[in-house]
């Protein structure tokens, strides 16, 4: 999961060329929607719009654009590289270029975002719809069972032709629809929205009756399904194999190795907050949550801006202790194995350092649900003394830890101001942590050595390229 999100740029120089394989998108009007694309920025009157492709789409970008530009008289950008994940919507890049809209191409984690108007074109993958049909009655020969189906979102398409093929076999099966933005109105009883995505439970013990089936290839939304829906039985149904499973990942050991590094973070004295994203709706106030909530837990925490994250990046960070990514709900779970401090999701920092949040088996991968007014946010306690605190042993170092919630500062002071005697007349002097731990390295960093270096002429550099400059000696054949 985490060259999902990031990568350190080995896999591509590692990588062996071969012949470009034929994608299944030879119509590109019916492919990329340009009918739909062009009426959006039409009726939007929009005069600078920006194209967003993943990587595997951006051969189509050059076509696509100059058919928008020709069909709708409008400047065209297209997003060549994304400062995050590619299923969110660039919302940074696109201002870089005074777009007044986007549309975004591709599968997308449907996160919202209210800075431009968005129009999501998943393209629509094929799918063999009479092979899936033929893998859900293989996987469940219970015609009674409630089922609810998922889809990734390129096969969305499709899923109207295959609820008319098993509705009438199976009576308590639910489709899910995507939904690109969140429906006005209350939630209606029994109603999930969730991940983009909208379904009604009709069984009678409500979600946790239900089995899921799940149509696309396995990657970050499955998990992501299957970890915050793990009361749930999940079965796939891959379109690229034509292959049904029933899915054999063991939820327990995931929720293991998550609630490790819950425990890691209850050990951290210095906490990371990695900024993973710039357009989600509310990540400004999540950071806000996060900073409040490790300041009570009487922990020091710095944000950090890296684009995006891998593991040299954060390496550099190594007064950290452990990192929370603030990122959607896809890119959260990313896979830490890799990196040299833990990394963690904003609701296992509240499972840490949230005395009132309790473990229930419900796991939340999307931090908007965290915030005040939300379906899962949880108060903090009134602080306690140090003298009322009750310690507990750390499962991981088995040292004694106390837990208690400091008293928040005064107004008046930023909570990263620490005072200090600096010498006899009490002069007062600020003391960062990450400065301290900076002055015990023996490598700080490139020394400017102001005034030192002497001052020269510029001078002309080497030419060519890397693997043979001009004045490097060739070897004769």
């Amino acid at each position: 999961m985490a060259t999902a999100f990031s990568s350190d740029g080995e896999a591509a120089l590692r990588r062996q060329l071969g012949p470009v394989p034929v994608a299944p998108r030879g119509d590109l009007d019916g492919f990329y929607e340009m009918g739909r694309a062009a009426d959006f920025v039409q009726d939007g009157g929009f005069r600078k719009v920006a194209l967003q492709f993943p990587d595997e789409l951006l051969a189509d970008a050059a076509a696509v654009a100059t058919r928008m530009e020709a069909a709708t008289g409008a400047e065209v950008y297209v997003l060549g590289d994304t400062t995050y994940g590619s299923c969110c919507v660039d919302e940074v890049a696109a201002a870089h270029a005074g777009a007044e809209a986007v549309l975004h191409y591709g599968p997308a984690c449907l996160s919202p975002c209210r800075k431009l108007p968005v129009l999501h074109i998943f393209g629509r993958q094929p799918l063999d719809i009479g092979r899936c049909r033929e893998a859900f009655q293989e996987l469940y020969p219970d015609r009674q069972r409630h089922v609810v189906v998922l889809s990734d979102v390129v096969y969305a398409h499709a899923m109207g032709e295959l609820e008319q093929q098993l509705c009438p076999e199976y009576p308590n099966i639910v489709f899910s629809r995507v939904v690109c933005e969140d429906p006005p109105g209350p939630t209606l009883p029994g109603e999930v929205r969730q991940f983009g995505r909208r379904f009604l439970v009709e069984a009678p013990g409500g979600l946790q009756d239900c089995a899921m089936f799940y149509v696309g290839a396995e990657g970050l939304a499955l998990t992501s399904f299957m970890l915050t829906w793990n009361c749930c039985p999940f079965s796939s149904f891959n379109p690229a194999t034509g292959c049904g499973r029933h899915e054999t990942l063991n939820i327990n050991r995931a929720l293991m190795r998550r609630l490790y590094l819950v425990e890691r973070v209850r050990d951290a004295q210095v906490v990371g907050i990695l900024v993973g994203t710039l357009g989600v709706e509310g990540y400004l106030a999540v950071l806000q949550h996060l900073r409040k909530l490790l300041h009570r837990a009487g922990k020091r925490s710095y944000t950090l801006a890296v684009g995006k994250p891998n593991p040299a990046k954060v390496a550099n960070f190594l007064e950290v202790d452990v990192f929370v990514l603030v990122a959607c709900a896809q890119n959260s779970l990313l896979d830490s194995s890799d990196f040299y401090r833990p990394i963690v999701t904003p609701y296992e920092l509240e499972l840490a350092c949230n005395p009132a949040r309790e473990w229930t088996g419900n796991y939340l991968t999307d931090f908007r649900d965290l915030l005040p007014g939300a379906c899962a946010h949880v108060e903090l306690p009134p602080p306690v003394s140090a003298a009322e605190a009750v310690p507990d042993i750390s499962l991981i170092t088995g040292e004694m830890r106390a837990a208690h919630l400091c008293d928040p500062l005064p107004p008046q002071l930023p909570p990263s101001t620490t005072l200090a005697c600096r010498d006899q007349t009490r002069a007062l002097a600020e003391i960062s942590p990450a400065a301290s731990f900076l002055e015990s390295r023996s490598w700080r960093g490139l020394e400017q050595h102001l005034g030192q270096t002497p001052v020269s002429k510029a001078v002309q550099g080497r030419r060519g390229i890397a693997i043979a400059y001009e004045d490097e000696g060739r070897e004769q054949p």
